[in-house]
């Protein structure tokens, strides 16, 4: 359940910072409240997920996980240009996801 818990929280976390350049710096409303909304299930979710999974594996997870999704959801939706070197820089960050994963210090 703690990783159910966790996968929630990413999505959570992604939607969150997809909404960051609609708010405007925080002067429109919805996105504003959408954003501010997301980033509290996050975390409130995360904070429950870290009961039972490793805080460096949690981390790990979700920060992995969220940047791979965070520059797949730019270049599909806003545009943001995808190279080599930022493939390379996302391989990097999910090779190191499943190394620490692969510790077995679960």
């Amino acid at each position: 359940m703690a990783y159910v818990l966790l996968g929630i929280a990413i999505l959570a976390e992604v939607l969150a910072t997809s909404l960051i350049k609609s708010t405007a710096g925080f002067t429109r409303l919805w996105p504003t409240l959408g954003c501010l909304t997301g980033y509290a299930l996050a975390f409130l979710l995360l904070a429950q997920a870290v009961k039972e999974i490793p805080v460096g594996v949690a981390y790990a997870l979700w920060s992995g996980l969220g940047t791979a999704a965070i520059v797949a959801i730019g270049a599909v939706f806003l545009g943001e240009s995808v190279g080599l070197v930022k493939l390379a820089g996302i391989a990097l960050i999910i090779a190191g996801v499943v190394i620490v994963n692969l510790t077995g210090e679960h």
